[in-house]
């Protein structure tokens, strides 16, 4: 019996390459086809390919390979191969949880300075080379609040902890303790979290109950001085309700790095809206990414090798 084949459809094989060769898996015992993002895979290939890993495949054809057992993502979030109907129940699907903890962190951190420090303001001054003494906000003694307290949102939590900021927010799993958070509560805190909060960050997956989570009325929830950051999915946010607040003047403004459809269509009214600051999708890149989601999937394709257990399996019934 031939041994397992996975095929890899990306443009940028070469630190996948170097982790299957790093990791001892070219003995013979698993298989790799590699393909660019341009060209289709034959019928051929489908049929044989047992796993699959690209950022994603067209209508239909998960259905055309009948030996598929696991599919490893791209990325942390997996909402568009959920959403397909050709994704069989027995097809384990995992993604690439955890290789944001850095970059994501950082970014998020820059959000909060961007907000409360006049880095921006002097550098258009210094355009018309004209002298404006500004005074920044602090952060420490403020309130962050995170909505989503998972990996990313504990370390963003710990650093800010560091910088002095109260933090609170809320997990799926409830209640307990986590480092620099001062409180963690239920999904059912979400209102509390936003009374107090001087800065709101959505770190959550999109699932039936987070959609449109961020309507009128818990914008209005917010305080009139607090910002809203989004680093998570565009689908947390009513568009039209956050344009309106911010524009009324119920939130001071918000940070978006994620959007319902991306590229931002040019005629959004994100991109006029004064307070609303536009960032394309910034949030998780990291010059050294491939090589980090190279990590997890050699390390994964070993366990599939040997009929362990796979790193970050995505539970289809929670959406992540």
């Amino acid at each position: 019996m031939p041994a397992p084949l996975m095929l890899l459809w990306t443009d940028h094989d070469k630190p996948y390459r170097e982790a299957i060769a790093r990791a001892g898996l070219e003995d013979g015992r698993m298989r790799f086809a590699f393909l660019p993002r341009s060209a289709q895979p034959d019928e051929a290939l489908l049929a044989e390919a047992e796993a699959l890993f690209a950022w994603g495949a067209p209508p239909g054809m998960l259905a055309r390979m009948p030996r598929l057992r696991w599919i490893q993502a791209l990325t942390a979030g997996v909402e568009a191969w959920l959403a397909r109907p050709d994704l069989r129940p027995e097809v384990v699907l995992t993604c690439a949880r955890g290789t944001h903890r850095v970059q994501m962190p950082e970014n998020i951190l820059g959000a909060l300075f961007h907000i409360t420090k006049p880095y921006h303001a002097a550098a258009l001054d210094q355009r018309e080379r004209r002298w404006t003494r500004r005074v920044s906000e602090t952060l420490a003694g403020k309130t962050l609040g995170i909505l989503g307290l998972g990996a990313i949102g504990r370390e963003v939590a710990r650093k800010a902890a560091a910088l002095e900021m109260r933090v609170i927010g809320t997990r799926r799993g409830g209640a307990g303790a986590i480092e620099g958070v001062e409180r963690a509560l239920g999904p059912e805190g979400t209102e509390a979290v936003l009374a107090e909060s001087d800065f709101v960050l959505l770190l959550l997956p999109t699932t039936p109950e987070t959609e449109n989570l961020m309507d009128a009325r818990r914008l209005r929830a917010m305080k009139r001085s607090a910002w809203l950051l989004n680093f998570a999915r565009g689908h947390l946010i009513v568009d039209e309700d956050l344009v309106a607040a911010v524009r009324e003047g119920v939130i001071a403004g918000a940070v978006l790095d994620v959007f319902r459809e991306e590229p931002l269509p040019p005629e959004h009214p994100f991109w006029t809206t004064p307070g609303i600051t536009v960032l394309p999708h910034i949030g998780g890149l990291h010059p050294k990414r491939d090589e980090m989601v190279a990590a997890l999937l050699a390390e994964n394709a070993r366990r599939f090798r040997d009929g362990e257990p796979l790193r970050e399996a995505v539970d289809r019934a929670k959406g992540y």
